[in-house]
């Protein structure tokens, strides 16, 4: 009677060290996802407060070309808020060359970053 063929030592299974390795390499795998999945949870953060910001000095600018407001020369700081987000429009007034035009700046910053200018936008409003 022949004795059946064993299975050699290498074939019956992973090694110690070949599980470390695989262990090692799984461990940088899911270590790098989490890296990258926290920076486009930062990201995305970053952008809302951006749209926001956006529609706040939209909403003013909106508001002076509807009411069809002439307005006076300077500067004013007032609150825009927008959801959660504490935010604080600023509005500055300028001449032009023209003298029935006037350039209208708004900047958005956040209460929480206000040396930080989150958007600025400008339009020209005319005096008729």
């Amino acid at each position: 009677m022949r004795r059946p063929l064993s299975l050699s030592r290498h074939a019956a299974g992973f090694t110690l060290l070949e599980v470390l390795v695989a262990l090692v390499v799984v461990g940088t795998a899911l270590g790098a996802s989490l890296r990258a999945v926290g920076s486009l949870t930062q990201n995305s953060s970053g952008l809302r407060a951006s749209m926001m910001a956006t529609w706040s000095a939209e909403n003013r600018l909106a508001q002076i070309r509807l009411a069809r407001e002439y307005p006076a020369l300077g500067r004013r700081s007032f609150a825009c808020p927008q959801g959660e987000l504490r935010l604080t429009c600023e509005e500055e007034v300028f001449v032009t060359p023209n003298p029935f035009f006037r350039r209208v700046e708004v900047s958005v910053f956040e209460d929480d970053n206000p040396g930080r200018s989150i958007i600025k936008l400008a339009q020209i409003v005319s005096s008729q």
